[in-house]
């Protein structure tokens, strides 16, 4: 059979295929039987033996097991996420949800679609005893289909041809210790037992709003409540899987190092790159470029977008344009982090100068930033501090600074500003000083308050110290000298067993003299 024109209406307009359907119209697939049989013939074998069990495993399952104590007798749904649709029929490369990959220990790219489900071992209300496990793990991915199939040539999102080798159920098991099973039978096991008197369900409902919409038809068809007690449930369980990464264990801080080390190569890289910014039109996004050449590289891409930003273009907080020029005698902010392919990122802000050395007022805004930067570190390993306490450290040293270069409205003094009622010292540092980290840049993002900025700070924690001072250019309230500059330094911290703190960016230069000293020396 050939392929033949759709018909046509006298417009020109095609009746016969949805819109959906017509990202087909520029090739055919062959369908006859002889074709299949041909194509999936005269293959050599696969390789043998199974993957061995991954070293973030044993470390996800006790995760779990944490996470499913939480919610004895119910039946928890956390979904990897689908592929993001960039334009047309092409995706975004595919990240999953950080719940999934924090429980499931499974890393980069697996799996789309895939859906991780905590199932039940004690009925509902009923005492799990101590020590014994209140769930097993399912994971449930859709494995690779036989080179017979038409999924093997035809399919763009999971034939073999087209986005490589997928992994069979047993390797999958073998590599994660979880039972695996095909996605078609998710709904099945939804479906089981559950009920109002029977077993409850709470799904992660931000990450896949296919498997949400699958988990509240269960609902409905158990009489189970699909209203706002169920958005209440889900809710909780997303909180309290967002909470389970305030502390970290001892296999997530190695990743955390690993990607300060890929970053610091990625930093050692943009520097190299400077004078070819320079000459270029749009320097800053030769910096980006080469940070972003060493994150894929060494790890599995970046954190975060880069933030590359020259000279004024740094008092925009969140300036991922990288359009600029890079000009001699300005500083260049650069934030950025790479992520390692167990998708654990750093997040790192270093402020270069240009030329390699700082003018006088540049050093003196540097000067009073690594203070607060310092200051903060050192509340840090005081005992009895919260993680709010960082940022009111550096805010006590930043409103010092600015009240002695008589930046704050007349009559008011540094002591003045501190209180909830002045707060001016805010105009130059809107944002907060420290955010948690982690699978996401700002990780934790959905625990409570009293669990985060009211928390005492404990063994396992990281997080950031990222203090900074933005002086736009047309700011008229702070001296000609200082307009168009800006200021962050930014530093990933861990939180010791013994309560002391340990910066594991500390092998990226962050002194005044010790910047200039790399940026020099990598010039030379």
């Amino acid at each position: 059979m050939t392929d033949k024109p759709a018909p046509s209406t006298a417009s020109g307009t095609d009746t016969s295929q949805s819109l959906a359907q017509r990202g087909s119209n520029r090739s055919a697939q062959p369908a006859n039987q002889a074709f299949r049989d041909f194509i999936g013939s005269g293959w050599g074998p696969r390789p043998e033996g199974l993957p061995p069990l991954s070293q973030a495993a044993p470390w996800a399952a006790r995760r779990r097991a944490a996470l499913g104590a939480l919610f004895p007798g119910e039946r928890l749904v956390l979904p990897a996420g689908t592929l993001k649709v960039r334009n047309n029929d092409c995706d975004y490369r595919f990240r999953p949800h950080s719940a999934f990959a924090h429980l499931a220990g499974t890393g980069t790219d697996f799996e789309p679609d895939a859906v991780l489900v905590l199932e039940p071992l004690t009925a509902p209300g009923t005492p799990v005893p101590p020590d014994t496990p209140s769930h097993e793990a399912v994971l449930y991915f859709r494995p690779r289909a036989s080179r017979s199939s038409e999924e093997f040539y035809a399919d763009p999102r999971y034939g073999e041809l087209w986005v490589g080798v997928r992994p069979s159920v047993e390797e999958v098991e073998a590599s994660t210790g979880i039972r695996c099973a095909h996605v078609d039978t998710l709904p099945d096991a939804l479906a089981k037992d559950a009920g109002a008197d029977g077993v409850q369900l709470r799904v992660i409902a931000e990450a896949d709003e296919n498997v949400t919409a699958l988990v509240n038809t269960t609902r409905q068809a158990a009489g189970l409540a699909t209203d706002q007690a169920a958005t209440e449930a889900d809710a909780r369980l997303a909180e309290a899987a967002s909470e389970l990464r305030l502390v970290k264990d001892a296999w997530e801080v190695e990743q955390l190092r690993h990607a300060v080390e890929v970053t610091r190569a990625g930093f050692d890289d943009l520097i190299r790159s400077i004078p070819r910014a320079v000459a270029h039109w749009r320097g800053e996004r030769v910096l980006e470029g080469a940070f972003g050449a060493v994150a894929r590289q060494e790890g599995n891409g970046l954190g975060y977008d880069t933030i590359a930003a020259a000279g004024n273009h740094a008092n925009t907080l969140h300036w991922i344009v990288n359009d600029g020029q890079v000009r001699p005698g300005e500083m260049v902010l650069v934030d950025a982090g790479a992520e390692v392919d167990s998708l654990y990122t750093a997040d790192v802000t270093r402020t270069i100068p240009v030329d390699g050395r700082f003018t006088a007022p540049q050093r003196r805004v540097y000067e009073a930033v690594l203070e607060a930067a310092d200051a903060a570190f050192e509340r840090a390993g005081h005992s009895g501090t919260r993680f709010r306490d960082l940022h009111a450290a550096a805010m006590e040293v930043l409103a010092r600074h600015l009240y002695n270069w008589g930046l704050l409205p007349e009559g008011v003094t540094a002591q003045d500003t501190l209180a909830p009622e002045g707060q001016y010292h805010r105009r130059w540092m809107v944002h907060g000083t420290s955010h948690h980290l982690g699978l996401d840049v700002h990780d934790c993002a959905q625990a409570r308050r009293e669990m985060y900025v009211d928390a005492l700070l404990e063994p396992g924690m990281c997080f950031t110290i990222e203090p900074g001072l933005y002086f736009r250019a047309d700011d008229l309230r702070v001296p000609a000298e200082l307009r168009g500059m800006a200021v962050r330094i930014e530093d990933d911290v861990v939180v010791n067993e013994d309560g002391s703190v340990e910066r594991l960016t500390a092998g990226i230069p962050r002194t005044a003299d010790d910047v200039e000293a790399w940026v020099s020396g990598l010039l030379s």
